[in-house]
């Protein structure tokens, strides 16, 4: 393994962020090859604690000669969003500079070679500089595997709609419960700037069944423990060994795939009509019928008709929450995967 700490020059003189990247070199030139980054959104931390617990089995595997694809992996892919503090809390969503989503403005190449990226300009702010290294490391790779969590949450995956059903291998191994399919553009996220350059290719060149990209969510925010860690390390392993990056006949052995896969069509945004305390009656994982209710606003406490009850629109599978018991009026608080596509669908990015 080959371990490199990268220097990435700050905007502001005397400041600078460093980014590691550990390769592992595949013994052959005609297995897929991985690329594996995690807290893009520098808060999101159970990606981070996965590939600490997969960076055992790898060496164990390089060890013994199985690593037969090569596989590049940055286990904190923004120090600039980590070093980001705001009254004691990490602010690594956005770029405080820019006021631009971390992952959002990737640059989407015309085909998977790094050498199709634009010039580095002295000029790009901090944010750009590092989304342009991020995709120059991880273009080219068979597979792409961006660490993510949400709020409160089901492990779950953003997959594009062309690669489906074909990646269903990847979600059995990696054990989520749900699968969301997008198509389009997405504000030119890192996974769509992933699967971009293979789209602009011939179908028959673009080998798409060969390919794996796609946005992990490792449930939600607070779901840092050393159970989750191991059994997602587990799980991204298992991928690897099934697509052949790692030679592993037992953890390569064929699952079925039984969780929710669904359009990106079908999510219903469920927001507050009014500000105030929330009061939830669901809870991710969990199915509903149609009319069921989702959660309670506490508007005006102590009013006879202080609170306002919410309804699920259709049936469904409640995906995710938010970890937050106030927000405002608009705010969307549930992620519900209904049964019939939304009377509000949108496709792409679902949130700013």
């Amino acid at each position: 393994m080959k371990t490199t700490i990268e220097k990435l020059p700050g905007d502001t003189e005397g400041v600078s962020y460093e980014l590691t990247v550990f390769r592992f070199k595949g013994s052959s030139r005609k297995t897929p090859t991985a690329y594996i980054q995690a807290a893009l959104h520098a808060g999101e931390l159970p990606g981070v604690v996965a590939i600490h617990a997969l960076m055992p089995k790898l060496r164990a595997a390089e060890a013994e000669g199985r690593i037969l694809g090569d596989i590049t992996i940055v286990p904190a892919a923004n120090p600039v969003g980590r070093a980001q503090y705001h009254f004691g809390e990490v602010q690594g969503r956005f770029h405080l500079g820019t006021r631009t989503n971390f992952n959002r403005d990737f640059p989407l190449l015309d085909r998977p070679d790094a050498s199709a990226l634009p010039p580095a300009t002295l000029a790009a702010t901090v944010d750009i500089r590092l989304k342009r290294r991020l995709v120059e490391l991880s273009v080219g790779h068979d597979i792409v595997l961006d660490l993510h969590c949400d709020d409160e949450s089901v492990p779950y995956l953003y997959v594009p709609s062309v690669l489906w059903p074909a990646m269903q291998d990847c979600a059995a191994a990696m054990g989520v419960d749900a699968v969301i399919l997008w198509e389009g553009a997405s504000g030119a996220a890192f996974e769509e700037a992933a699967i971009h350059p293979w789209l602009r290719l011939p179908r028959e060149k673009a080998g798409l069944d060969r390919r794996v990209v796609t946005t992990v969510e490792y449930r939600g925010l607070a779901d840092v423990y050393d159970n989750y860690a191991k059994s997602d390390a587990e799980g991204i392993y298992r991928l690897l060994a099934t697509r052949g990056v790692i030679a592993d006949e037992k953890a390569a052995k064929p699952r079925k795939f039984t969780g929710i896969a669904a359009p990106i069509a079908n999510v219903e945004l469920i927001s507050m009509p009014r500000a105030g305390a929330i009061l939830f009656h669901v809870e991710p994982g969990q199915r509903v019928r149609k009319g069921a209710r989702l959660a309670t606003i506490v508007h005006t406490p102590g009013a006879e008709d202080g609170a306002i009850d919410i309804h699920a629109p259709q049936a469904g599978y409640i995906l995710t929450r938010v970890v937050h018991r106030s927000g405002r009026a608009g705010d969307d608080i549930v992620k519900l995967i209904g049964e019939a596509p939304s009377a509000k669908a949108k496709q792409g990015a679902l949130e700013d």
